[in-house]
C-alpha cells in the first residue's frame, strides 16, 4: 500500500512536512494540551449546544467573515465572538455569537489561543 504524501503541520506557522495532522513536536503538545482542556463535552458542548448550533446556522446559513470580505461561503461554525473560557453566561450569549466558515474560525482561533480553541 503506498504512503501518504507529506503535507504541512498542521500548526499555524509550522512548515515541517508530515503524513499526519501534526508534526513530531506539535504532536506532543497538542496531546499536553488536550489533558488540560476536558472534553468538548466537559467544555460545554454537548447536545443541547448542537441543537443550539444547527438552529443558529440554519438562521445565519452564510459565514459573517466571508461577507465582510466581499463573498459568500456557507457557515459550518458557530464562533463564541468573545472566547467564552468556561463563563456559561458568555457561552450562552447569543450576541456573543458568529456563523463562519471553518477556514475563517480556525484562522480567529490560532490568533487568539495559538492555535487551539477553548471551545
Amino acid at each position: 500500500m503506498p504512503s501518504k504524501p507529506m503535507k504541512p503541520c498542521s500548526q499555524p506557522g509550522c512548515s515541517a512536512l508530515t503524513r499526519e495532522q501534526y508534526c513530531e513536536n506539535h504532536k506532543q503538545y497538542t496531546r499536553e494540551h488536550d489533558c488540560y482542556r476536558g472534553t468538548s463535552a466537559q467544555r460545554g458542548y454537548d447536545s443541547r449546544w448542537r441543537k443550539a448550533r444547527l438552529a443558529y446556522l440554519k438562521k445565519h446559513p452564510l459565514c459573517a467573515e466571508c461577507e465582510r470580505e466581499g463573498s459568500l461561503t456557507p457557515a459550518t461554525v458557530v464562533d463564541h465572538i468573545v472566547p467564552h473560557k468556561g463563563d456559561k453566561k458568555l457561552f450562552w450569549d447569543k450576541n456573543n455569537w458568529q456563523p463562519m466558515c471553518k477556514p475563517h474560525h480556525d484562522a480567529k482561533t490560532a490568533k487568539e489561543d495559538g492555535g487551539f480553541g477553548n471551545g
